[in-house]
């Protein structure tokens, strides 16, 4: 008898904590949800109320991605509009190398940024943000070398 009080008194304090812990997401909780494409990488974006922090696969973006040039990509949509420095983004990426996910990431922030503000569409349809780039590495196919080219030819 002495064993099945316990648990009930340990289920109350846990419900003691779950209530704690809700009432803590619920302040931090997505306000959109965005999926983006690239070659082989996903990139799943959820952003929130906050001061413009981007986090990808718990790094910084300035850690997680090293040069320049893919962190700005990564970044666009929030150069295009002028409200975006008031989200924290948070990014899950995976496949394909920085590159791919740059834009990845850049086409899923774009997307979340217009599930909250269907007005921005069309600025960030102008700067390309919101177009898919589809182009995928062209598989190998049998009887030649590469996905294009030929084994050697031999006369004799």
């Amino acid at each position: 008898m002495v064993d099945k009080k316990k648990p009930a008194a340990k289920s109350a304090a846990t419900a003691k904590k779950t209530t704690k812990k809700s009432s803590q997401a619920s302040q931090s909780a997505p306000l959109a949800h965005g999926v983006g494409r690239r070659k082989k990488s996903v990139a799943r974006v959820w952003l929130r109320r906050g001061s413009g922090q981007v986090v990808v696969n718990g790094f910084s973006s300035a850690e997680y991605f090293d040069t320049p040039v893919t962190r700005d990509t990564a970044l666009a949509p929030f150069k295009v509009v002028p409200t975006g420095g008031s989200y924290d983004v948070s990014a899950n990426v995976n496949g394909g190398g920085k590159n791919g996910q740059a834009d990845a990431i850049k086409l899923a922030i774009a997307r979340a940024m217009v599930s909250l503000d269907e007005g921005i569409r069309t600025t960030l349809r102008e700067h390309d943000l919101l177009t898919v780039d589809a182009r995928n590495k062209e598989r190998k196919k049998y009887g030649q070398r590469g996905a294009r080219r030929k084994f050697q030819f031999v006369k004799r």
